[in-house]
């Protein structure tokens, strides 16, 4: 049984790694996309949708919003490293639109 275990267990440790490395990668995604409705709604109500996005969003992740007469959109990136320095960067991305409030400001 020792032994068994003993060559088991670096494949439990790499599982057990690579599914907080899932976890964290997704709630990442579910935030960058909170991030981006929220940034879309706001542009589109004439709100600041800089500070709505910045509650969801790591530091160093960007937003960029574009409006025209009917669509307020919003695309995020956010740079992560799920866990840490062990592992290589990557870029969380997403993209909302929100139809313009009728009466605003042009």
């Amino acid at each position: 049984m020792t032994a068994e275990l003993a060559a088991a267990l670096p494949a439990v440790v790499a599982m057990l790694a690579l599914g907080l490395w899932a976890v964290s990668t997704v709630g990442m995604k579910v935030r960058a996309i909170d991030a981006a409705n929220s940034a879309a709604i706001a542009a589109a109500r004439g709100e600041d949708p800089q500070a709505v996005a910045a509650a969801y969003l790591p530091d160093g992740a960007s937003v960029t919003v574009t409006t025209d007469d009917t669509v307020a959109r919003a695309a995020v990136a956010a740079p992560v490293r799920p866990l840490g320095p062990l592992t290589p960067p990557m870029t969380i991305t997403a993209a909302a639109a929100a139809p313009m409030e009728p009466g605003l400001p042009q």
